[in-house]
């Protein structure tokens, strides 16, 4: 499926002005903390040419990553907002022994595999509600991997060290989708972000939690809590095939201009 026509339908269906709209120009800066337990697998190559073979399984730690983003409101109608999103997600694992073929090498001995799928997320969206006791945001994502997938270890009968990498730079057409549910005087809310993939399907990311908004005179300070997922099962993005899962809990914090 065309990943333009079908982001042009998802930004169609949502092309209506909302009454909750920004009525002035804002702003978001924020940033997440994520200790994440990565765990899956990637497929190694059925002979020593890119043809998908069996699944290798390593055992992965776990790791500290992080998120930045912007986000820009406006009151224009049937323009959408602008979000960017950066996610740093990297996982590595090794095993003792190895026996796969892997972008034309075959490792025969002990073997790490370094597992990068950062991405970027450009997301565009809607204020459908936007009150104190409930914000809703709808809209349309696109994913933009910037990863790669290496493994280095010993290959051939005399064990030589070699190691080989396979770049995950395609990206990921997604539905976008906001909510949170206040506390009017309190300052407390819920809110859940999710994110599916539209070509991808067995793509996804999504966060849930708890927060607190202090607002100031200059700006409104918002400090989260919560539980992330993403997943990443692919069958031969950019050349690889991998089903692989980070989550985990995240704490952030969210300036509001």
């Amino acid at each position: 499926m065309n990943k333009t026509l079908v982001a042009t339908a998802l930004f169609g269906l949502l092309s209506v002005s909302s009454a909750q709209a920004a009525t002035v120009m804002g702003f978001k800066v924020g940033g997440d903390i994520w200790n994440t337990d990565a765990s899956g697998t990637f497929n190694a190559d059925s002979n020593a040419g890119n043809a998908t073979g069996p699944a290798q399984n390593y055992d992965y730690g776990s790791k500290t990553q992080g998120s930045v983003w912007l986000a820009i409101e406006h009151p224009i109608p049937l323009v959408p907002n602008i979000k960017i999103r950066e996610n740093r997600l990297e996982a590595s694992g090794s095993k003792d022994s190895s026996g796969f073929y892997y972008n034309q090498v075959n490792f025969t001995g002990a073997s790490t595999v370094y597992n990068d799928l950062s991405n970027t997320d450009f997301v565009l969206y809607y204020e459908i509600l936007d009150n104190d006791l409930v914000a809703l945001d709808l809209g349309a994502a696109y994913k933009q991997m910037h990863g790669s997938l290496r493994v280095d270890g010993f290959t051939g009968s005399g064990l030589t060290r070699t190691a080989t990498q396979r770049d995950i730079d395609s990206g990921v057409v997604m539905a976008y989708g906001s909510a949170q549910v206040g506390v009017p005087g309190l300052g407390l809310f819920a809110f859940a972000d999710v994110m599916l993939g539209v070509d991808e399907s067995g793509v996804h990311d999504y966060s849930a939690g708890l927060g607190w908004q202090f607002d100031g005179v200059a700006l409104d300070t918002l400090v989260r809590v919560g539980y992330r997922d993403f997943n990443f099962d692919v069958n031969g993005f950019s050349n690889t095939t991998q089903d692989m899962q980070f989550k985990g809990a995240f704490a952030g914090v969210e300036l509001i201009f």
